[in-house]
């Protein structure tokens, strides 16, 4: 099956795709990031520890990388738009039931059903869509629509702080939960498939098959084996920084408004770094330019701590937005690269499994370390050093893909 269709005609229509991508990461990850606004507020409601309120990301990370790979199985033999309503429903549905929470298993049920049919329903499936409307730019197209996820990153906290200082956390939750409801709702309704998987889709219908694509292909798991272990590190390192990125500043003397402007800072030159990374993509080549990001990300994360004037804080968070948002790219467009498009949807939800146990350790392991230490000196050297074993990982599937490809090139 052709997994792309070319740039002219019907392919127009894969930028309102991007569109779609863009719009929903942008809510979806905007409103997963912003429980570290919100944790502090919650804490000194009802004196949870920050382990276990950042625990509610960690409650979203695991139910969406879990139930993603079911979601990833069925996006590729069943219609996206399918899929793309339902996670908006859900996202919106889970913030409104968090607004009423008083009660931590409430709480984590709400991360729950946020995850499991909102965000991982949704990671799992736009990307394998949009990527198979290119034949050319792939990896820009890629790009853009995902720096909708790092902009959602850096906006929509900088919304709920703002929010929580007008009102209260709860509503604040609650409005949030009411525009995602119309927004999101509206945005799915634009949903459509590339040409080549209505043919494909056709293709079973008319046959009575109910598997789509020849997942047995040898060369397709070996990247996606390869891939999920490396990004269980890399998400792991990057969450640490993201999650608690807003604690760590207000501890230090930094008003909430103002430690937000910093996450949006970070997140917003992400938005350019995932457009960017995108495009170093096309001219490099994806898994070159996922361990050049991963790089930058694993050198600057473990400064944070020890940056004290307040320009030099945004300075190091745009730099880390920039590569940390690079590897997130890198990360989907090797993926979409590397695997026939039959098997596009099922083979990213199994690396973003194992990408959300990433997100979701470093979350938790974020908050324990400072529980344990009283300080985040020691959760962000831990994070770097996840980062370490990302590129140890990518090393060695260099060096294993290298001797596999000289295996079957002699056989």
């Amino acid at each position: 099956m052709q997994s792309t269709t070319g740039e002219k005609g019907g392919t127009r229509y894969g930028w309102v795709m991007v569109f779609v991508g863009f719009s929903l990461m942008t809510m979806s990850f905007g409103a997963l990031s912003s429980i570290g606004v919100f944790l502090k507020p919650i804490a000194a409601d009802y004196g949870w520890s920050r382990g276990s309120i950042a625990f509610g990301y960690s409650a979203a990370a695991f139910s969406g990388a879990l139930f993603g790979i079911f979601w990833g199985f069925l996006a590729d033999r069943n219609p996206t738009r399918i899929f793309m309503f339902m996670a908006a429903f859900a996202i919106a549905v889970a913030l409104l039931l968090l607004s009423q929470t008083s009660a931590r298993w409430q709480f984590y049920l709400c991360y729950f059903v946020f995850g499991a049919f909102g965000h991982g329903a949704l990671m799992s499936t736009i990307w394998a869509n949009v990527g198979q409307w290119f034949s050319r730019n792939k990896g820009l197209a890629l790009g853009i629509g995902m720096a909708g996820s790092a902009f959602g990153q850096g906006v929509v906290p900088l919304i709920a702080r703002l929010l929580i200082s007008a009102y209260d956390w709860q509503t604040a939750y609650l409005i949030l939960g009411l525009v995602y409801l119309v927004l999101g709702l509206a945005i799915a309704a634009l949903t459509r498939d590339p040409p080549a998987k209505r043919a494909h889709l056709a293709e079973l219908r008319a046959s009575g098959r109910k598997e789509g694509g020849n997942w047995s292909l040898g060369e397709a798991r070996f990247v996606v084996a390869w891939f999920s272990i490396a990004v269980i590190f890399c998400c792991t390192c990057m969450s640490v920084a993201n999650v608690h990125m807003v604690p760590m500043l207000t501890d230090r003397g930094i008003m909430p408004e103002v430690a937000a402007t910093v996450l949006a800072a970070l997140m917003l030159a992400g938005a350019f770094g995932r457009m960017l990374a995108g495009k170093i993509c096309d001219l490099i080549g994806s898994i070159r330019t996922y361990a050049l990001m991963s790089l930058g990300q694993t050198v600057l994360v473990g400064w944070f701590p020890h940056v004290d004037s307040l320009f030099g804080i945004y300075l190091l968070a745009a730099l880390f937005g920039i590569f940390f948002s690079g590897v997130m790219a890198a990360m989907v467009i090797s993926v979409n690269m590397e695997v026939p498009g039959e098997v596009a949807a099922r083979s990213w939800s199994i690396v973003s499994f194992f990408a959300w146990i990433g997100m979701g350790t470093g979350s938790y392991m974020g908050g324990l370390i400072f529980d344990i230490s009283g300080g985040y000196v020691l959760a962000y050297a831990f994070a770097a050093a996840m980062g370490a074993i990302n590129l140890a990982v990518l090393a060695c599937f260099r060096i294993s893909r290298g001797r596999r490809r000289g295996a079957l090139a002699t056989s």
